[in-house]
């Protein structure tokens, strides 16, 4: 339909005289922009393909809830022109690999930052088999997925893989939220899990991935601080009907004087899980076993009634 049939439409209003179809007909030089409102003007930026080893920035693909709790911590990095970059493996485990990205808008050096991002192996290549006594008293949000993880078939299986990756980032959030040492949930994507990479800086000013506490040969003073901390932790999950589940000298970082607990997929609900007051027990004793080979008094009995005392 023309300019003129459109003029002559009952339904349509006639259009005033000098009317141009042209849809660049207003657009100003890029020098004269005074009388363009601000909210329409915007800065456009070009970026180079990628190369390999290279992928843009999953934070805004993912949804909402699969990103870390609020306030974000200074260092997330929320551009949509970042760029992840895989900087190598940092530990292989029995469910999942650990890998170093570095992610970075190639724009604004001031905005990069390097993460820890867990991923969860396919079914055929995890060696974990306990994992039923850890599962007991939780529940799926899809009763099929619920069947099929029971049946062991391979939809299961792909299920499995995923429900361990979620029970983690649900771990992370939530003692994370209750203030406990543990790394910063940045977010998930599928078996993927950022999270805040946990560091010491040497004598000589380099950066490292901070030691698990069984390779650390701590001070008297330092050693009698870290159980300090460990049972603080260990009595604010109880307080909140957490456990661990697999609490041990390997899966707490060493970062200076602060410890972080790390690993936690197998976390457990101290009355929902049968084996809840099992799991507890055998934390308290694998601390108090490391610890007192490092020469600190400690019995794990006591530990366990003081965290019992905490729990009801």
């Amino acid at each position: 339909m023309s300019h003129d049939d459109l003029s002559q439409h009952p339904q349509h209003p006639a259009f005033p005289d000098g009317f141009i179809a042209d849809p660049y007909r207003d657009v100003p030089p890029p020098d004269d922009l005074g009388d363009v409102d601000d909210r329409f003007v915007f800065e456009f930026r070009a970026y180079d393909d990628l190369e390999d080893g290279r992928r843009w920035s999953t934070w805004l693909s993912v949804e909402p809830l699969c990103r870390g709790p609020e306030p974000l911590p200074d260092w997330v990095v929320t551009s949509q022109g970042a760029i992840d970059t895989e900087l190598g493996v940092l530990k292989t485990g029995k469910e999942a690999d650990v890998h170093l990205i570095e992610r970075a808008d190639p724009l604004d050096h001031a905005a990069g930052v390097v993460m820890a991002a867990k991923r969860y192996r396919s079914p055929e290549h995890r060696t974990f088999h306990r994992s039923a006594s850890y599962t007991e008293g939780r529940s799926m949000k899809r009763s099929r997925d619920e069947r099929a993880v029971k049946r062991k078939s391979t939809f299961g299986r792909q299920v499995a893989a995923g429900e361990w990756a979620v029970s983690e980032w649900g771990a992370l959030v939530r003692l994370w939220n209750l203030g406990l040492p543990v790394p910063y949930p940045v977010q998930i994507d599928g078996t993927e899990i950022l999270m805040e990479w946990i560091t010491v800086v040497d004598e000589d000013g380099s950066v490292g991935t901070a030691p698990r506490l069984a390779q650390t040969r701590p001070s008297p003073e330092l050693l009698a601080a870290y159980f300090e901390q460990l049972t603080d932790a260990l009595a604010t999950m109880v307080q909140n009907g957490l456990v661990h589940g697999d609490l041990s000298a390997y899966n707490i970082l060493a970062a200076g004087e602060r410890l972080v607990v790390i690993d936690l997929p197998q976390i457990v609900d101290l009355v929902g899980n049968l084996n809840g007051m099992t799991f507890l027990q055998r934390d308290c004793a694998n601390i108090c076993g490391w610890f007192r080979s490092r020469g600190l008094d400690v019995d794990e009995h006591a530990l366990f009634a003081e965290l019992m005392a905490h729990a009801f």
